[in-house]
């Protein structure tokens, strides 16, 4: 597997990197082993202030953390500003939150003294993908390293240089060699550090499919995973929605990233009532996004990151129109360098066509009409995947069906769906299971410890029967 940046506006290969060799990637995970038996042991007080540097040094840097980005992976460079800063919160938010939560949590088994202990794991392999290739990984990284944990990151290989920025963040901030480092290894190469007893847990973000490899190789070993994996979220918008509102948001949210974003909105289900005039709206603005150099701030579109990931969602977008999908805009491979695709939206795709049924990766939005709320939730439901999900509507009735119903990790009433720090993050179905952000993730890589102290019994000799009798 060739680690290169690879400019996504012209296709053109701009740096190249040497896989790390069988040899150094023993040395690294010895390193993480060792690191691990005296920072396990290191004061949350310590770990909190080397946390703390880490989120300063994301939020001064942010340009140049930014531009790396967008040279990487094509979003729009003040996208990028904004991840890095993103990524400070969280290094803050587990720097002043970490202790509190982890601390012993007492239960009441009288006469006996009982608490709950939470203590790390040891080595953690971190798989991540390149759309948010600093968020991403300080999301697992700030709650990993607060608890106590080392990390391993294997990152996606077209975003070489933000993974070796990674490990350069973590030790500059001061956490000891060893705590957080960043290997240059193919699928193989996984494939081997999940069989290595050494590695305690595994975390992944990715597809579907990679998914279920890492969670079949885990299981083999018994050892615990995350999976945040794949999202077609559903954008419900009802009769009681305000339509202006709906629409500006649903056009936001399916091209955030350059529609490459798990919980991006994906599946846009409107009620009949509002149906036409929702279409006509939504249609008009997804024509009217500028599509542009990632570098420009009127560019609300850029790239997307290679060319095999624009040449699939082209074939799906065809498949799917072949199926019997109405194409309202766009659809068209542009030609000439560069991994462009240009907004585009499909209508009403059959079941079983890939708009139906597959998460549809990049600036492809897909229209439903529902008859009424009850369909519109079935329709969400509708999916092998369950992320994230927006409902619009001012009845509460409604939000309180669909709150209970949605089949997702995250519902959002009148808003767009968002990761935040402190909420827990994660999907159902083919979207994984676990969680990440807030105390929940921060509990996924920990033994929970059961601790009692039994209470001291009587030493009084017990009176004999023959005593009793008397």
């Amino acid at each position: 597997m060739a680690f290169a940046t690879v400019d996504p506006t012209t296709g053109r290969t701009l740096r190249t990197f040497t896989p790390h060799s069988p040899q150094e990637v023993e040395a690294r995970l010895k390193r993480a082993q060792e690191t691990f038996r005296a920072f396990r042991h290191t004061s949350f007080g310590e770990r909190a202030g080397w946390m703390h540097r880490a989120g300063e040094l994301l939020e001064a840097e942010a340009d140049r953390y930014g531009r790396m980005m967008t040279e990487e992976m094509g979003k729009p460079l003040e996208a990028a500003r904004a991840e890095a800063k993103k990524s400070a919160t969280a290094c803050h938010y587990y720097a002043d939150h970490a202790e509190r939560f982890l601390a012993d949590e007492p239960v009441d088994t009288a006469p006996d003294t009982s608490f709950v202990r939470y203590q790390p794991l040891g080595p953690v392999l971190a798989i991540m993908p390149w759309n948010f290739p600093f968020w991403q990984v300080v999301r697992f990284a700030a709650p990993a390293l607060m608890a106590g944990n080392v990390g391993l990151l294997k990152h996606a290989h077209n975003v070489p240089q933000c993974a070796l920025a990674l490990e350069e963040l973590f030790l500059r901030a001061g956490f000891p060699e060893g705590a957080f480092q960043t290997l240059l290894i193919d699928v193989q190469g996984v494939r081997a550090l999940i069989e290595d007893p050494r590695i305690k847990a595994v975390t992944i973000t990715g597809s579907e499919g990679a998914g279920r490899d890492v969670a079949q190789r885990s299981g083999q070993q018994l050892k615990k995973v995350v999976l945040e994996l794949g999202g077609s979220d559903p954008f419900v918008v009802l009769p009681s929605a305000d339509l202006e509102q709906a629409v500006e948001t649903a056009v936001k949210a399916r091209l955030i990233n350059n529609g490459q974003s798990c919980i991006a909105a994906k599946r846009f289900i409107v009620a009949a009532p509002l149906y036409d005039a929702f279409e006509r709206r939504f249609v008009e603005r997804m024509r009217r996004a500028v599509v542009g150099e990632p570098l420009d701030s009127k560019t609300e579109v850029g790239p997307l990151a290679t060319q095999s990931i624009r040449d699939g969602l082209h074939e799906q977008v065809e498949r799917s129109v072949a199926a019997g999908a109405k194409l309202l805009l766009g659809g068209l491979k542009p030609q000439g360098p560069g991994f462009w695709y240009p907004p585009t939206v499909l209508a009403h795709p059959p079941p079983g066509s890939p708009a139906y049924t597959e998460e549809m990766f990049g600036p492809v939005a897909i229209l439903f009409r529902a008859k009424d709320a009850e369909d519109a939730l079935r329709l969400a439901n509708d999916s092998p995947y369950g992320l994230g999900s927006s409902v619009w509507t001012r009845d509460e009735a409604e939000q309180r069906l669909f709150i209970d119903g949605l089949e997702a990790g995250t519902v959002f009433v009148n808003g767009m769906v968002a990761s935040d720090t402190r909420l827990p993050f994660g999907g159902v179905k083919a979207s994984g299971h676990g969680r990440e952000l807030a105390r929940h993730g921060l509990l996924e890589f920990l033994n929970i410890k059961t601790v009692r102290l039994v209470a001291a019994q009587s030493t009084t000799p017990a009176r004999t029967q023959a005593q009793a009798n008397e």
